[in-house]
């Protein structure tokens, strides 16, 4: 599956903090009617992620791409599945093309504009009242709202998958120190180019490794980071499907350790291999090949070992397929 053909922009540091309307009115010489219509439209991607936030600030350094044709529909609620349900937590599987949970700058954004694109934790709630509603039933034919939930973890927009929230200030409290003392069990299924070998990546990850993204310091600087690499399926010596084990779980962990080491994820925009090493990606993979596979945790309230486990979503099967024909 490839992307929509399209035009291609870079955004200078001299455009750093323009909204996407205004970059997009200037570099396609359109109206502002016009350039709000395209972003409203799906017809403009931000890092591979369609974006429909005309307002949002731009950063030095991304990539916007205008699509000849409109981008696929976001996941709505019903897309979010309920893997497990009671009253201290709640598990989900996250599809691709949404985001955990807020930035820190889009919280105070107003409700019709965080509208425009609901985070998983924004759509959860939701998701809990059609699931009781189906299992209950409801008065009147509506689900029962309910309350929000409390962000314990994230993973990536493009990354599918199980995700845990907690339902309770005490249940948030417990689940979260259980991530920051790497206590939890994540496990990983990544498409990754060439062929893999089993091993443990241990390297110190910063904010900025020297060119403005995240990386490996090379130093004692930053904070450990250790991802067990076991490769599940290979695909000659192009491409290999691998099982990643964190025991640690720093922000894009997996998606840095894997290009670092000369075999990204399939999909991957924003890290590359090292210079000296030729990768090439010819996957046409429709986005980062990466799916959090397996979660485990203590349960706030019982005690009780849990562990939940998510087959691989449709569109990574399908570029799987397609490797094995």
């Amino acid at each position: 599956m490839k992307q929509a053909p399209g035009k291609v922009f870079h955004v200078a540091v001299a455009e750093r903090g323009r909204t996407l309307a205004a970059f997009l009115r200037e570099k396609l010489g359109a109206s502002w009617g016009r350039a709000q219509k395209l972003v409203r439209s799906r017809h403009v991607m931000i890092h591979g992620n369609i974006c429909t936030d005309a307002a949002r600030r731009l950063k030095d350094g991304e990539v916007v791409k205008v699509l000849d044709a409109a981008g696929a529909a976001p996941p709505k609620a019903d897309d979010v599945r309920i893997v497990h349900l009671d009253d201290e937590v709640v598990v989900v599987e996250k599809p691709t093309g949404i985001t955990t949970t807020r930035h820190s700058e889009e919280r105070s954004w107003p409700a019709r504009r965080r509208q425009v694109q609901p985070t998983l934790d924004e759509m959860v709630p939701d998701a809990i009242g059609r699931y009781l509603a189906r299992r209950f039933g409801t008065r009147g034919g509506k689900p029962r709202r309910q309350p929000p939930v409390r962000a314990v973890h994230r993973i990536d927009r493009e990354t599918s998958g199980l995700v845990v929230f907690a339902r309770t200030v005490p249940a948030e409290r417990i689940l979260a120190e259980q991530f920051r003392a790497h206590t939890t069990h994540r496990r990983y299924l990544a498409l990754c180019v060439g062929r893999v070998g089993t091993g443990t990546i241990r390297t110190n990850l910063v904010r900025d490794r020297g060119d403005g993204r995240r990386g490996s310091s090379g130093t004692e600087e930053g904070k450990p980071s250790v991802t067990h690499v076991e490769p599940k399926e290979h695909f000659g010596d192009a491409y290999t499907l691998v099982e990643c084990r964190l025991e640690t779980g720093r922000t894009h962990q997996i998606r840095i350790h894997m290009a670092e080491t000369g075999h990204p994820v399939c999909g991957e925009r924003v890290y590359s291999a090292p210079r000296h090493l030729k990768v090439v990606d010819s996957s046409n993979s429709p986005r980062v090949m990466l799916h959090a596979a397996e979660l485990g945790f203590v349960h706030p309230e019982t005690g009780e070992d849990l562990r939940f486990e998510s087959p691989l979503p449709a569109d990574i099967e399908r570029v799987l397929a397609t490797l094995r024909r």
